[in-house]
């Protein structure tokens, strides 16, 4: 399959390094130096300034989107106009209603649209659906979830702090991970609550977002997500009835990661404990590039989608409504 990439930074290079097979035809991104870059990886890839190039590039099948959260959408859009299949970076926009329509303009062009939650797919999450799609963990309780970073120098002059292109902080940036992961083992929420605070770096967005998320059948999911927690951490725990499955470390500065089953025991007291560890490189960037290949050549709905993006950035924006309430209370 015949891809560009459209935004050349960080997310972009790394997608541009775990095609899965496919072949990098051309790179996009406002920088010309970090277009050339990434195309110089590929002998005959061209390369741009305007993303609008490729969407009649007769040789492009699919493109991924990995721009600021203000372009998301609109390109998003163009490519399906354009007959392009799309892997589109979380959140996949600012807010959910830049996303509405999108679905249906997908299927009436019969192309695929993939959102980038790629967390779903580190081996720990992978090895966690398969226990919990076997019965491992008996009825779903809860989940409990904290991811966090501490920023870096300069973090509130970056385009994330800039909520016009952002469309908002910690919430709309690793939040959506969390609730995502939530949702796609507990299922919809539809009791949602929170609070979005600044605590420390001097910018218009939310440092920390909390979050309490409940279903139908109460289960809840209790949510942070930080850039004020000055180590990397990320933790995600989910509890049923006979046991519980905590995923620590996702690699790198977060910490090898590693999942842990505590089965509970008969005569309870001390559970039974099974621990995997993936001291290897992470490899849910090509393993998502792989699935969203199938998604293509069989015609396959994504997962996760673009409904899913839109539930997400729903949750967020009543948070945020929420925490406005609040402020001026």
């Amino acid at each position: 399959m015949n891809v560009a990439i459209i935004g050349c930074g960080l997310i972009g290079r790394r997608r541009s390094q775990h095609l899965a097979g496919a072949r990098l035809v051309h790179c996009i991104d406002a920088d010309l130096t970090r277009a050339a870059a990434v195309a110089s990886q590929v002998v005959g890839c061209d390369y741009g300034t305007d993303w609008r190039e490729v969407m009649n590039h007769p040789g492009v099948e699919a493109i991924i989107v990995a721009t600021p959260h203000d372009l998301l959408a609109e390109i998003v859009g163009a490519a399906i106009d354009a007959g392009k299949h799309v892997l589109v970076e979380k959140p996949a926009a600012r807010r959910a209603d830049e996303l509405q329509g999108l679905s249906q303009r997908a299927a009436r062009r019969n192309v695929r649209v993939r959102v980038g939650f790629n967390h779903r797919y580190h081996r720990a999450f992978q090895h966690a659906r398969r226990l919990v799609d076997q019965g491992a963990l008996g009825p779903l309780l809860f989940v409990r979830a904290r991811y966090g970073h501490g920023g870096r120098p300069g973090y509130e002059t970056e385009w994330r702090a800039q909520p016009e292109r952002s469309g908002g902080g910690e919430l709309i940036d690793q939040g959506v991970h969390l609730i995502d992961l939530a949702r796609w083992f507990l299922g919809e929420f539809v009791d949602v609550s929170g609070f979005a605070a600044t605590y420390f770096w001097d910018m218009p967005v939310e440092d920390n977002g909390f979050m309490l998320l409940k279903t139908a059948a109460r289960q809840v999911a209790f949510l942070h997500a930080s850039c004020t927690e000055w180590k990397n951490l990320f933790s995600w725990e989910l509890v049923g009835r006979n046991g519980k499955l905590q995923i620590d470390g996702l690699g790198g500065s977060y910490g090898v990661e590693k999942l842990t089953f505590y089965k509970m025991l008969p005569e309870m007291g001390p559970p039974e404990t099974t621990s995997w560890e993936y001291p290897m490189a992470d490899n849910s960037w090509a393993t998502e590039m792989a699935e969203f290949i199938v998604d293509v050549r069989t015609h396959r709905e994504p997962s996760a989608g673009l409904e899913d993006a839109i539930a997400a950035l729903s949750i967020v924006a009543r948070i945020y409504e929420e925490s406005d309430r609040d402020h001026r209370a």
